[in-house]
């Protein structure tokens, strides 16, 4: 089971975008970026789905929006893992401020532990939207609040408004400059989110070649000719270095060097009793 899985382990090489992907298709939601998921709520559905009615999703806000409320669906969160004894270690704190990196670990992590249960294969029967109108407040779609406050403010008798539609030459003149304005505007941020598609794509492949190249390392150190070999003790201590304060790479070159000197000295000690002899 996955409820344990190393951080050089494949699961947290999986790009954001196949990890929006999954929840989209699995969830039928229509998520653009990780910190979207923060709230701890489509890891609760996530749950659901891979243990149909094991999650009181009622209680579950799909509309959380302050941390008060995410910490709550964490909490249902937390007694899932407890109820089916997945020690996985909920770092609820960092996960509410919606950091894309703590909320990408984590999700990554949870793919890895839904396949390992499912066969990564879609529950058919499972019906997301269903269980959301049944649970928690359905998410809203994009932009359905901008649209409703555009309606009420048209409706509850503005005097803007009314200034607007009166004169209509001036608002079609009004409404050619303005949009031709966001024209150029949606125009631009287009180019702009293509240009980071393609740089987030371009990083990716970079981080599965290095990771493909420390994995070879790896593997090399772990054979049983080279495991014992002072380089191949000195590299792993480097590649399975948990804390980023500490300099691994100092460590690594104490070892050796106190590996060199005990060597030196041996041989010294050999040299000098050949020598009495």
């Amino acid at each position: 089971m996955a409820s344990n899985i190393g951080i050089m382990d494949s699961a947290y090489f999986v790009g954001r975008n196949e990890i929006l992907t999954w929840i989209n298709n699995r969830l039928q939601l229509n998520l653009s970026r990780i910190e979207e998921a923060a709230s701890g709520a489509v890891q609760c559905q996530m749950m659901d789905m891979t243990y149909p009615g094991v999650v009181p999703m009622h209680k579950v806000n799909f509309d959380a929006k302050t941390e008060y409320d995410m910490i709550q669906n964490y909490k249902i969160l937390q007694e899932v893992f407890n109820k089916l004894k997945i020690e996985k270690p909920l770092e609820v704190n960092r996960l509410v401020k919606g950091r894309p990196l703590d909320n990408l670990e984590f999700l990554q992590w949870l793919k890895r532990y839904c396949d390992s249960v499912n066969g990564g294969i879609m529950n058919e029967n499972y019906n997301p939207v269903e269980r959301r109108c049944k649970g928690g407040k359905e998410r809203h779609p994009k932009g359905s609040q901008k649209i409703s406050k555009s309606l009420q403010a048209n409706n509850s008798g503005d005097p803007v408004g009314l200034r607007r539609t009166s004169g209509p030459k001036q608002g079609k003149t009004s409404a050619v400059a303005g949009g031709t304005y966001y024209a150029g505007e949606v125009q631009a941020l287009t180019k702009e989110i293509t240009d980071l598609k393609l740089s987030v794509d371009l990083l990716e492949k970079e981080r599965d070649f290095y990771f493909g190249k420390l994995r070879d390392i790896e593997i090399l150190c772990q054979t049983s000719e080279l495991e014992s070999v002072p380089m191949s003790v000195a590299i792993k201590k480097i590649l399975y270095a948990a804390d980023a304060k500490e300099s691994a790479l100092t460590k690594a070159q104490e070892y050796l060097v106190s590996v060199g000197s005990a060597e030196d000295a041996e041989a010294e000690e050999e040299t000098q009793v050949e020598t009495d002899h």
